[in-house]
């Protein structure tokens, strides 16, 4: 099993500069086919403007996305033209609020979708809704790149943070092509409880199940020396020299999380390796 079809939404130039390097990378590895979805985004929030002025805004606002949309298309084609991969791109204008039905309809149909950080310098308030809409809409795995990672074609060492959540399965299954490429899986749990079938073997069943695939697995148990999971997992990865993540996406509500943070917001904003996600 391989990654076979990659996409990418692009509504910025450089941001995207990480998340293109590293689709092409993949795609060279795996003989996978590239997509680019270049969108121009109408930002503008129909029924705020006073009377009369709303045809001259929409009209405006509909001009600039549309020139943001060729630009951005210019640079993907520049960009994945100088690479040996099958690739397409093709542009659009979106309204922000509808942005996710987009997204969704082309995460559908791909295995992959990869995307840059939606936090950072640079980055409109659009970036996020899109990963969501890849997730939660799409229904695929998302991989987020960082701004200055090095793009990999078969990945070295990957962590997995264990939680026995569903979500964390989910995204397991969901990279068991990667897992099985690497040439070592970290498992990590964090504080696992004391009470509970799997107490004197955290992890066990779970590298059980992927040693059947050929994965060659290990299990680090970790104590929750630091307040958040993330910075655990950041720090681990760092220590480990680990290429990618892998972890379940929005255990708890996305508005819970925008709000008082999480631990996959917060993977999002400091992660210095590609994070895998599904939900």
């Amino acid at each position: 099993m391989a990654y076979k079809s990659l996409l990418t939404v692009m509504t910025e130039t450089k941001p995207s500069d990480a998340a293109l390097a590293q689709m092409v990378a993949l795609a060279e590895a795996q003989d996978a086919h590239v997509e680019a979805l270049c969108l121009g985004v109408d930002r503008s929030q129909t029924g705020y403007y006073y009377a009369g002025a709303n045809a001259l805004i929409l009209q405006e606002t509909l001009s600039r996305a549309n020139a943001e949309a060729e630009e951005v298309l210019d640079y993907a084609k520049a960009f994945l033209s100088k690479s040996g991969t099958r690739w397409s791109a093709e542009n659009g204008v979106a309204q922000i609020a509808d942005l996710g039905r987009h997204v969704a309809h082309r995460a559908r149909f791909s295995d992959l979708v990869i995307l840059p950080q939606p936090y950072g310098e640079d980055r409109g308030a659009e970036v996020e809704p899109i990963v969501e809409a890849a997730m939660f809409e799409g229904h695929a795995p998302v991989l987020i790149v960082p701004d200055k990672v090095q793009p990999f074609s078969r990945p070295g060492t990957i962590l997995i943070g264990w939680n026995e959540s569903v979500e964390a399965m989910r995204a397991i299954r969901r990279a068991l092509p990667f897992l099985k490429q690497a040439d070592l899986v970290r498992i990590v749990v964090i504080d696992p409880p004391r009470h509970g079938p799997d107490r004197s073997d955290p992890g066990g069943m779970l590298s059980q199940m992927l040693a059947r695939h050929g994965v060659r697995c290990e299990i680090d148990v970790l104590s929750k020396t630091m307040t958040r999971v993330s910075d655990i997992l950041n720090r681990h990865a760092s220590d480990t020299e680990a290429n990618m993540i892998v972890m379940g996406a929005y255990g708890h509500s996305r508005f819970r999380e925008a709000i008082l943070g999480g631990a996959t917001r917060n993977m999002l904003e400091q992660s210095s390796v590609p994070v895998f996600l599904a939900h």
